[in-house]
């Protein structure tokens, strides 16, 4: 099981992943929204800001978040660490369940792009 630490490294890697998409990839990262990834089997939610293609001000807060992210993604932490490892496809995760996105319309399509 992935541990706090980890998942919190990987969604840092995740940043500097998308802030050095270029093209398309860019603008489809290029959002200013509250972000909110619950790490489900630690019971942990890390909170932050996606601008410009980076994960910014990210705080880890015990449970489910206070208030509802514009986009919300929800997994456990060995699934975090392995889709931005690249050893899990987001395609098959979220279509098995074992990852959940949730978001306004317009931004899943922007979004879509990216993973």
């Amino acid at each position: 099981m992935a541990t706090i630490e980890e998942c919190r490294s990987a969604l840092e890697r995740l940043s500097e992943n998308l802030a050095r998409t270029e093209g398309d990839l860019r603008s489809a990262a290029a959002l200013d929204r509250s972000l909110s990834c619950r790490i489900t089997d630690l019971d942990v939610t890390f909170v932050g800001r996606l601008v410009d293609g980076r994960i910014q001000d990210v705080v880890t807060v015990q449970g489910p978040p206070a208030e509802r992210a514009e986009i919300r993604l929800t997994m456990a932490g060995d699934d975090l660490v392995a889709l931005v490892d690249g050893r899990l496809h987001f395609a098959k995760a979220w279509g098995s369940g074992r990852v959940k996105l949730e978001a306004g319309l317009r931004d899943l399509l922007r979004l879509r792009k990216l993973l």
